[in-house]
């Protein structure tokens, strides 16, 4: 259980880097395009690119959501349903999120596999498996993310405790 909370630790970290560069960078485009729009010399390709980082904000957003169990979830059935169920539905939630997202995995794989040397139309030197990489790589991390939290759910299962809800828990803490 140490290397689970490790590989957690670690792509916590390594999640919340990406979403706070990517949240950074997109201001700083946005900023730069509107101001140079509004001095006369616009670029006509930041709104694609800041399009292209907001899709990267959300998907790795949502991989890190998963892991901080801010996602999908639901743990009020979970803790209202009787003691031999609770494991039955954590289990079957399991496999259908990590199902879908492995079936989105694969479907970016194969969209890269038929796009990825086609050029974007204002960026022409960025490649559209450069672009849409994020749809593989964020939907492979959120399967890892589940997998990360599922023992936590199962124990909270097995021992029929209310699941800690995030934003509960956020409340929390502010007050």
């Amino acid at each position: 259980m140490r290397a689970l909370a490790l590989v957690r630790r670690w792509l916590e970290t390594g999640l919340a880097a990406v979403g706070v560069a990517l949240l950074l960078a997109i201001a700083v485009l946005v900023a730069t395009g509107v101001s140079l729009r509004k001095l006369g010399s616009p670029i006509g390709w930041y709104d694609e690119a800041a399009g292209i980082l907001l899709a990267w904000l959300t998907w790795y957003g949502a991989a890190l959501a998963a892991l901080k169990r801010a996602h999908l979830g639901m743990p009020d059935l979970v803790a209202l349903a009787p003691p031999r169920l609770r494991v039955v539905l954590v289990l079957v939630r399991a496999a259908l999120v990590c199902g879908v997202m492995a079936l989105i995995a694969w479907c970016g794989f194969e969209l890269l596999r038929i796009l990825g040397d086609e050029r974007l139309v204002t960026l022409p030197w960025v490649t559209v498996g450069v672009s849409q990489s994020v749809i593989p790589i964020a939907a492979s991390l959120f399967v890892v993310a589940e997998l990360c939290t599922l023992p936590e759910r199962l124990a909270e299962a097995r021992a029929g405790a209310r699941a800690r809800d995030p934003e509960r828990t956020l409340l929390e803490e502010v007050r």
